[in-house]
């Protein structure tokens, strides 16, 4: 039995004293001591090597009281697994060198069993549930359908994503039919992390908020929620999508445990557009992690006021960024698990 389970119980909408918190990539860049081990080992071997990600998994938890860890792992793993050879490139970020362009190239991605292609998480899932003891819940997550979409057919990161978005607008068939093969191998991926034992996951659809809301619900929310529906019978689903607030009202209606905010939106619209089904996650600035501490502390706790303490996940409204003191994010950390309503 899992000892702390405050972000369990928030999933479930319990009465807590407290919200819980963790960070989107907590697991990550802005500690010293994985900034040392990048200096050992490149992005993919970190991720597909299970002893270096159940280490990095538990890097933040050593320093910080959080109240969940999530995998360390990328949402590439999946494109890889496929047949897409994603690699991190220095300054470039995410790099495929053949993007998909044709049929031909969506003829050609594998279907290998998940846990043939994809073992080296499932190993690391079993080795960091071991070195947690229980004491508190571990996050598996996936990207959503259209965020990996929108690499594979970009081949790079973006800020528009332009490639990605006219290749959907021109060639809608076979986009839905790309889109659908991710999806269906992130369902079996997922369903594959919960039986080895994670306690919950979360989709991060991370490029959503680049369609408008009618290209949103046909490129995106109808994939993300294929995974909800697989999912929600075996493990709480938290569902991430970045700038998607004007989703908020479908994706409340759907069977996912929380819907991640970014600080686009305030805490009281998020919960009208939710309509208060559902709890909340997020939504700290993470550039404001590079303010004063005290500062910090305050803005933190009057996020918690804003969003009240039930059906509340404390959480930033992306991913902590590198350059983050280590003081100031335990500022943050603090600030939540010191609340008193």
């Amino acid at each position: 039995m899992i000892k702390n389970t405050l972000f369990l119980d928030a999933l479930k909408g319990k009465e807590v004293q407290r919200p819980p918190v963790w960070m989107m990539r907590q697991a990550g860049r802005f500690l010293p001591e994985f900034r040392a081990m990048r200096d050992q080992y490149d992005f993919f071997t970190r991720c597909q090597t299970p002893e270096l990600a159940a280490e990095i998994t538990l890097m933040p938890i050593q320093r910080f009281p959080l109240d969940a860890a999530i995998l360390f792992s990328d949402i590439l793993v999946i494109p890889q697994a496929m047949g897409m050879p994603f690699e991190m490139k220095e300054s470039v970020g995410p790099f495929l060198a053949n993007p998909i362009a044709s049929k031909e190239d969506v003829d050609r991605l594998q279907n290998a069993p998940v846990e043939e292609s994809l073992d080296y998480v499932f190993k690391a899932i079993s080795i960091t549930k071991e070195l947690l003891k229980n004491e508190i819940p571990l996050i598996g997550f996936a990207g959503s359908p259209w965020t990996i979409f929108c690499y594979a057919v970009e081949g790079k990161g973006s800020k528009t994503f332009d490639r990605a978005k006219a290749f959907a607008f021109k060639n809608t068939e076979l986009a839905h039919i790309l889109l659908q093969k991710i999806t269906d191998y992130t369902i079996e991926y997922l369903l594959k992390k919960v039986e080895y034992g994670v306690d919950a996951v979360q989709i991060f659809d991370s490029w959503g908020g680049l369609l408008s809301p009618k290209d949103y619900e046909e490129f995106s929310w109808k994939y993300i929620n294929q995974i909800v529906e697989a999912l929600a019978e075996k493990a709480p689903v938290i569902v991430f999508g970045k700038g998607c607030w004007f989703a908020l009202d479908a994706m409340s209606k759907s069977k996912a445990s929380a819907l991640g905010v970014d600080w686009t939106i305030t805490p009281q619209k998020a919960r009208e557009f939710s309509g208060g089904r559902i709890t909340l996650q997020g939504n700290f600035d993470p550039a404001k992690l590079l303010l004063s501490p005290q500062k910090i502390y305050d803005e933190a706790q009057q996020m918690v006021r804003e969003f009240g303490v039930r059906n509340y996940i404390a959480n930033l409204g992306h991913g902590i960024l590198p350059n983050i003191p280590l003081e100031n994010a335990a500022s943050f950390v603090k600030a939540i698990v010191e609340y008193k309503a």
